[in-house]
C-alpha cells in the first residue's frame, strides 16, 4: 500500500543557513569580480616615487633636528665647562675667605660676621647691614665676589637645565622625523615588491640609463653664472655625479639633495645651512626667470633642492635608488623659487 505521508520541510534554520551560504558565494563571486586589478609597474613607480618624496621631506626634517642638536650638545656643553670653572673660582674665593678665618682665629678668634657667613648663604648675609658693618673692607670685598660668583653660578647652572630640556624635545623629534623617513622607505620597499623580479629588474635599469643619459648627454649651454660662489659650488658637485643618494648623507661617498648643495658650497668656501627649509634663507630669492648657473633651485614646498646647471637643467641628488645627477626641471614636480648665494 503506497504511503500518504507528504515530504519533510526543511526547518526554517537550514533554510537560513543555506540562503546566507549563497549570498555570500554570490557576495564572494561578486567581488572577486571587482577586484582591484594588480598594479602596473608604471602605477607601483608612480606610488614609490610619491613615497620617495614624502621620505626626503621627512629626511629634510630630520636632517635639521640633528643639525639643531648638535648644536645645542655644543652649547651644553660649553656651559658645563663654564660651571665647572666657576665652581673651581667660587672654592678658591672660599678658601681665601677660609685663610681671613683662621689669621683671626690665630690672632683672638674668627668675627662673628666671618663665621655667619661661612655657615649660611652669603646672599642672604650680604643683606644684613648690621652683619657687614662688622666686616673689615678685605671680608667685604671677598665676600662680595663670592655672592658675584654665585649668583653667575646658579644663572648658568639654569641655563644649562634649560638647554638640556631643549635637548631632550629635539632628541625627540629626531627619533620620530627618522621613524617617518624609514617607514615611508619601507612602504616603497614593498610597492616595490609586489613587482615581478623581472619587472624590478627592468625598472632598475630605466633608472640607471636616465642616470647615464643625464650624465652622457646633457646640453648646459653657455649661460654665465651670477657669481662666482655659485659657479664655484656647481663645479664642486659636478664632480660627484654618479655618487648614491642616501638619507641623511652629506659627502663624500653619498648624498641626500641638502648634503650635496651644502657640501659642494664648502667646496667653494661658503658655509650654508643643511637641510632645505634653512638653506632656502642663506641667500637672496629670485624668480624662475632670474636663474643663472650655481643658483640653487627648490621644489615640492621645499623638500627638495638641487643647483641650476644652465639649459633649464637641474644637477641634484634625486631620490633612493638614484645617483647624483643632471636633470630637466620639468621633470623635477613643483618649483618654488631660486637662491642665490
Amino acid at each position: 500500500m503506497a504511503s500518504h505521508r507528504r515530504p519533510k520541510q526543511p526547518s526554517r534554520t537550514r533554510v537560513t543557513v543555506l540562503t546566507a551560504t549563497a549570498a555570500a558565494a554570490v557576495a564572494l563571486t561578486s567581488q572577486a569580480a571587482h577586484a582591484d586589478p594588480k598594479p602596473t609597474k608604471s602605477e607601483v613607480k608612480a606610488k614609490v616615487d610619491k613615497l620617495y618624496h614624502e621620505a626626503e621631506a621627512a629626511t629634510e626634517k630630520y636632517n635639521g633636528a640633528k643639525e639643531q642638536q648638535d648644536k645645542l650638545k655644543k652649547e651644553v656643553d660649553a656651559l658645563q665647562d663654564k660651571v665647572a670653572r666657576g665652581q673651581a673660582e667660587l672654592n678658591t674665593l672660599r678658601g681665601e675667605l677660609g685663610s681671613i678665618a683662621t689669621a683671626q682665629y690665630r690672632s683672638g678668634g674668627i668675627d662673628p660676621s666671618v663665621a655667619l657667613f661661612l655657615a649660611s648663604d652669603p646672599d642672604s648675609f650680604l643683606d644684613q647691614a648690621s652683619a657687614l658693618d662688622q666686616l673689615t673692607v678685605k671680608q667685604t670685598e671677598a665676600l662680595q665676589k663670592i655672592q658675584s660668583k654665585q649668583r653667575t653660578l646658579a644663572q648658568q647652572r639654569k641655563e644649562a637645565q634649560d638647554k638640556l630640556g631643549d635637548l631632550a624635545d629635539v632628541r625627540k623629534a629626531l627619533g620620530e622625523n627618522k621613524k617617518k623617513y624609514q617607514g615611508k622607505l619601507a612602504d616603497a620597499q614593498r610597492l616595490l615588491n609586489t613587482l615581478t623580479q623581472a619587472e624590478r629588474a627592468k625598472m632598475q635599469q630605466e633608472e640607471q640609463r636616465a642616470s647615464r643619459a643625464a650624465s652622457d648627454r646633457v646640453e648646459l649651454g653657455n649661460e654665465a653664472p651670477a657669481s662666482g660662489r655659485g659657479a664655484a659650488a656647481l663645479s664642486a658637485a659636478a664632480t660627484q655625479i654618479g655618487k648614491p643618494y642616501v638619507s641623511g648623507g652629506s659627502g663624500p661617498n653619498s648624498y641626500d639633495c641638502s648634503g650635496l648643495t651644502q657640501w659642494a658650497f664648502a667646496q667653494a668656501g661658503v658655509g650654508i645651512s643643511r637641510t632645505t627649509y634653512t638653506q632656502q634663507n642663506d641667500g637672496t630669492k629670485i624668480g624662475r626667470s632670474q636663474l643663472k648657473p650655481g643658483d640653487l633651485v627648490f621644489f615640492n614646498g621645499l623638500s627638495h633642492v638641487g643647483f641650476y646647471a644652465g639649459n633649464n637643467q637641474v644637477l641634484h641628488a634625486p631620490k633612493p635608488g638614484t645617483v647624483v645627477r643632471y636633470e630637466s626641471m620639468d621633470y623635477m614636480g613643483t618649483f618654488q623659487f631660486g637662491v642665490r648665494i
